[in-house]
Formats: C-alpha cells, sequence, structure tokens
C-alpha cells in the first residue's frame, strides 16, 4: 500500500495515499480496535449536513471566502447523500465526545473539496479540514447535534410505524368483538372479556408509547451547534447559531428522509446543551416504555397460541417459517419471538443511555459515540419489530371461536357474577364444587336449587358478561 506524509500537532503519520480521511482518522484507527462497530450511517449523514449548514452561515457573515465555502457545501452534501461511506471506519469506542468522528467527517470533506477546486489529496491548501470545515464549530457542540438530526427522522418513522400496528390493532378488536374469552389474573381463571375488548386494549396502549414520543420531541429538537467548546460561543458571530438553524432547516426541508420532522431549534440554553445528553435518555426511556408494551402484546400473543392441543389455542398465528429441524409440522411464533429480543435490546439500549447521561461531568458529557449509536439502534430495530409484528403477524391473528367461548363459559369465575343474587360465601361454593366435579357454574346452581333457569339466563347473558350496559 502507498501512504502520503500528513502532520499535526503530535508530528507526521502515514496516511493511505488513496484514502479520503486524513492523519486525525489514521491516528484513531490505530489507537482504538475495539469492536469494529463504526459510526452509523445516518449519523455521519447528519454530521455532513451539519456542516453544510454550517459553511452556509459562515458565508452569508462574510466569513467563508464563496468558492471554497461553495466547494465545501458540495462536498458535505455528497458525503450527506451516501457517498465515500467507506471513509469512516472510527471505532465507537474511541474519543468520548465524538472528536475522532468530527475530524474524520471534516477531513473527507475538506478533500473532496480540495479536489473540486484543483489542489491534491491531503495537501490542505485551499481547504483545512479546521479551519474551513470546521469554521465556528467544536466537536463538543456539532456531535451531540448530530444524534438529534440523525435521530430525528428515525422517530417520525417509529411512530409512523406505530400508528399502523394501532390501525390494526384496533380493526382486529372490532372484527373480535363478539367472540367472548375467559380472562385470566394470576394465570388462573378470571371473569370473561371479548377478544375485541383485548385488542382494543392492547391498541389504546401503544397509542399512549406513539404519544410519548411525540411529548419528548420539542426538546429534542433543540441543538447545541453554533455554542462551540463549552457553548459559549467563542470565536463565532453573535448570528452564526440562528444563521445554522436557518439554513438547516432549509437543507432538510427538501431532503425526502427528513418528511414528518419539524423544524429544528436554537438551544434553550446553549451551555446546557453542549453537555447535558438527558433529552436523548428522555426519548430512550419513551421508546424503552413503548418497547414494554410491544413486549407484552408478543407475550400474550405467544401464550394464547399455544399448543395447538397441550396449550390454550385461542388465537392462530401466521405460519411463516417452519418451526423445527426435527419435528414434522410444527409452526413456532417466531415473529413474536424475534420482536421480542428487539424489545430486550432496547430496554438494554436504554440501561447504557441513561447510564451514559448521568456519566457528564462538568462542561461535557464523554459517552457521546456510545449514547448516538446505541439511541439510533433501538429506534431503527423497534421500528422495524412493530413494523414487523404488525405486518406479519397480527394483521393475519384468527381466533378459535369455539374453544375461547368453551373455557369462558366453563370457568369456574362465572360465580362471580353470583355475589348480588346468592352471595360471596355461597358462590364460592359453587365454584369449589364446579371444578371438585369437573361441572359448569350455571349446571352447580340448578343441582342446588339456587337458581332457576331463567334467573341464570339473565345473569349469564353472554352480554352483560364482559360490560356493565350489557
Amino acid at each position: 500500500m502507498k501512504y502520503r506524509t500528513e502532520k499535526d500537532s503530535l508530528g507526521e503519520f502515514n496516511v493511505p495515499a488513496e484514502a479520503l480521511h486524513g492523519i486525525n482518522t489514521s491516528r484513531s484507527l490505530g489507537n482504538f480496535p475495539v469492536s469494529g462497530f463504526t459510526l452509523p450511517s445516518r449519523q455521519v449523514a447528519a454530521i455532513a449536513i451539519i456542516k453544510q449548514a454550517c459553511a452556509m452561515a459562515n458565508m452569508e457573515l462574510g466569513l467563508l471566502e464563496k468558492k471554497k465555502g461553495a466547494a465545501i457545501v458540495k462536498a458535505a452534501a455528497k458525503v450527506a447523500s451516501g457517498g465515500h461511506g467507506d471513509q469512516f471506519p472510527v471505532d465507537i469506542f474511541s474519543s468520548g465526545s465524538g472528536t475522532s468522528h468530527n475530524m474524520n467527517v471534516n477531513e473527507v470533506i475538506a478533500n473532496l473539496a480540495e479536489e473540486a477546486l484543483g489542489g491534491r489529496r491531503g495537501e490542505k491548501k485551499l481547504v483545512h479540514p479546521n479551519d474551513h470545515v470546521n469554521m465556528g464549530q467544536s466537536t463538543n457542540d456539532v456531535f451531540p447535534s448530530s444524534i438529534k438530526v440523525a435521530a430525528a427522522p428515525c422517530v417520525a418513522e417509529l411512530a409512523g410505524r406505530t400508528r399502523g400496528l394501532v390501525a390494526t390493532l384496533k380493526r382486529k378488536s372490532r372484527q373480535f368483538d363478539k367472540i367472548i374469552k375467559s380472562g385470566r389474573t394470576h394465570l388462573q381463571d378470571a371473569v370473561p372479556v371479548r377478544m375485541g375488548q383485548v385488542f382494543g386494549a392492547w391498541a389504546y396502549s401503544i397509542s399512549k408509547g406513539e404519544e410519548r414520543l411525540r411529548c419528548v420531541m420539542p426538546r429534542f429538537m433543540e441543538l447545541a451547534v453554533g455554542g462551540n467548546a463549552v457553548g459559549t460561543g467563542i470565536n463565532n458571530h453573535p448570528r452564526f447559531r440562528k444563521l445554522v438553524i436557518k439554513h438547516l432547516n432549509i437543507i432538510i426541508k427538501d431532503a425526502g428522509a427528513f418528511k414528518g420532522v419539524g423544524a429544528f431549534k436554537v438551544a434553550g440554553h446553549d451551555i446546557e446543551a453542549v453537555h447535558n445528553t438527558n433529552d436523548m435518555a428522555a426519548l430512550s426511556a419513551a421508546v424503552s416504555s413503548l418497547a414494554v408494551d410491544v413486549q407484552r402484546i408478543c407475550n400474550d400473543l405467544r401464550l394464547m397460541a399455544s399448543g395447538p392441543m397441550t396449550g390454550f389455542n385461542e388465537v392462530n398465528l401466521p405460519p411463516v417459517e417452519p418451526g423445527s429441524s426435527i419435528m414434522p409440522g410444527k409452526v413456532n411464533p417466531s415473529i413474536c419471538e424475534a420482536v421480542n429480543m428487539v424489545c430486550l435490546k432496547v430496554f438494554g439500549n436504554h440501561q447504557t443511555i441513561f447510564m451514559a447521561a448521568q456519566s457528564a461531568q462538568l462542561e461535557l458529557n464523554v459517552t457521546m459515540p456510545v449514547t448516538g449509536y446505541t439511541l439510533l439502534e433501538s429506534l431503527t430495530i423497534l421500528a422495524n419489530g412493530i413494523m414487523i409484528l404488525d405486518e406479519k403477524c397480527v394483521a393475519g391473528v384468527t381466533v378459535n371461536r369455539e374453544v375461547c367461548e368453551r373455557y369462558a363459559l366453563r370457568s369456574p369465575s362465572l360465580a362471580t357474577f353470583l355475589n348480588p343474587h346468592i352471595g360471596y360465601a355461597r358462590a364460592s361454593e359453587v365454584a369449589k364444587k364446579a371444578v371438585r366435579e369437573g361441572k359448569t357454574v350455571p349446571e352447580v346452581v340448578l343441582e342446588e336449587g339456587l337458581m332457576s333457569k331463567a334467573e341464570l339466563a339473565k345473569v349469564f347473558d353472554p352480554k352483560k358478561l364482559t360490560s356493565p350496559e350489557g
């Protein structure tokens, strides 16, 4: 491999001759061979978009020569669209502020702009990664801002997938509304519910999860960019922050990936925005809370579909693959299991983000790369998990009506409806006798002469078993 020699404040270092990145990136590759996990492409694009906006703001302020600035904007746009993705190899577990990643992007953009203006890769004579691409910026304000810029479209996507699942659950709620099933508390027989009520409750819980996502976003859309090293905005024009946000919103308005994303805002408190990642922790908490409800639905579906001969066998889940390499004809709830694992990963990621947020010290949080990586991962995998749960599972669920009604009408919990007529103590004796002798509650009541058939018919009217209105 051929190399070129570059120089920085630490001295000289060999860089692969064909690399668009430079000395900072090469040093990082040698320093941090930890995991092989690199910055998500979404966040690389977000940093590049911020570089575009900063260059535009500096040109508008007359601080950056138009020709040079235009070259930077064009190069950054190319990176933002996914170009040269192999040039961002720095490990996530590197400098805690994200300096290695910010400089990686600065170097690639600078070299692209340098060549566009007639210079040579690695020379830094026409466009310098620090002086020009990073003008008015610090990693400390760019990197947390890039996490938010990258995450916002993911939140919109997750919210959309969530609304899709809610719509499917509501449709199933209407479809199954007249099917009675046995309720269960403590995994023991309880009073009946309608299957439609079960799916309706799930729909409502998921809709609340989507609402929690929306509630955290106004603060999440505040960006630290322009604050520079500690948020004070040193070396920057007083109008720089607002101009960066203005140009950033113009750029994303025309980007398809940002459809449904609102406008970003100047941070409410610039110093706080640099060192505090609690907005990210709050979003992660909302994502984790949504995953709790998704996990619950998957677990209930698996339980209700258990069997078919030795389980509940109340519902049928769409078969998506053979369930065993040895047992012919076996079909497993694979979609629910996959989504269960997604939720477990989201829970673990939230713990990482939460601990990272409280690890901030003084004017900087130095856990930025792992925070961004795990937050973007949670948003992405939960959105995809909800999509497959919706389309490949819930949409195709069917109910074994006869099984559900047999469980409901043979459950000793039906004795509960006798309380107003014969009292709790006598109803308890009826329930125990029904279980002991393998009979239904109505059969025992008639045997004991406690009520007439006509009275029982009114008490056990199916319409009255699942709602006070009947």
